[in-house]
């Protein structure tokens, strides 16, 4: 029986496809049964042609065009007979006790939705890219431990969400809570779904034994570019809107106010800072769509508790952020 499916998201991801699927083929003899599912968004660069003259095990949903990273996902999942499923970039490479780890560290915690990765530079793999996400009162995502030696990450932990480059989730959640939300296309759609499991009560945690060796960047370009500085402060507050209930959002605006305008402050100076401005009018219009209403978390009672955890990590995490931990 398969206990895990691995799902990667693919788009023009041709030139590190071998090294990916190679890596994958690869685990241990006590990795629990799994297969792999390559979904690919619309690419021509031949990426489908070469798994399946190469990898003809794998299975490939093959859409027709880039539909973002959280719809592609979100067919792997729904195609997932396993109670387990991994999200794994295609720029990525696994080490050998990758999915056996990741499987016995969301195994031991019946609360867990999400376990993450740690995830290691391509180019300078003794320092880690991420190890779980943190996200702040400010309205600010951060990779945890992002250019940091790898040897002081070494401990599991709890963390906000799973970044989704690298990360086991429980299948069955997402019944309970819904899968990636379309309306990100991409970028904070990780943090999204890992606040959304926390409101239900669920828990997201950091495993350091599974280690990954992540390019980064792969199919958007450079770390910083006008369609992400775009896409991702619209998420932003969008990620705001849909999770945080009146009286949360009125708490927070303004810490919120502020994390805002030091964003725009940081995007001047790379020169995108009306760009960044247009963004944020994208996520305000987008909550306010048929598609943004319907997506908005509902208050409930019974969740009050999980709100207030919420609130006090919001807090905890800006210390977290000025203390680069």
């Amino acid at each position: 029986m398969t206990e895990i499916t691995v799902v990667i998201p693919n788009y023009n991801g041709l030139r590190f496809l071998e090294e990916c699927l190679q890596a994958l083929y690869a685990q241990t003899p006590d990795t629990p049964e799994y297969e792999v599912v390559l979904v690919d968004n619309g690419s021509s660069d031949g990426s489908v042609e070469f798994v399946r003259e190469n990898y003809p095990e794998v299975r490939i949903e093959a859409l027709s065009e880039n539909t973002g990273f959280s719809y592609a996902v979100n067919v792997g999942i729904e195609k997932a007979a396993s109670e387990y499923v991994i999200l794994l970039n295609n720029d990525t490479k696994v080490k050998s006790e990758f999915i056996k780890y990741l499987y016995e560290a969301i195994e031991a915690r019946p609360q867990a939705f999400s376990v993450s990765a740690k995830m290691l530079m391509w180019d300078k793999p003794e320092l880690i890219d991420d190890a779980g996400d943190r996200y702040c009162v400010f309205g600010w995502a951060f990779s945890r431990g992002k250019g940091k030696p790898s040897e002081l990450y070494h401990t599991p932990c709890e963390v906000f969400s799973a970044c989704a480059g690298a990360a086991i989730y429980r299948r069955s959640v997402f019944d309970k809570i819904g899968l990636f939300d379309v309306e990100h296309f991409a970028y904070m759609e990780d943090i999204d779904v890992g606040y959304r499991a926390r409101i239900f009560g669920y828990r997201n945690y950091y495993e350091p034994r599974a280690e990954v060796i992540h390019y980064g960047s792969a199919s958007s370009g450079s770390r910083y570019n006008e369609w992400k500085a775009s896409l991702a402060s619209a998420n932003n507050v969008y990620v705001v809107w849909k999770n945080m209930p009146l009286l949360q959002w009125i708490i927070n605006l303004p810490f919120l106010l502020v994390g805002f305008f030091a964003k725009f402050l940081f995007f001047c100076k790379k020169g995108m800072g009306r760009i960044y401005l247009r963004g944020l009018a994208k996520g305000f219009s987008r909550a306010f769509t048929p598609a943004g209403r319907k997506h908005k978390v509902r208050f409930q009672l019974r969740n009050l508790g999980h709100y207030f955890a919420i609130q006090w990590q919001l807090y905890l995490n800006v210390f977290r952020f000025l203390k680069k931990y």
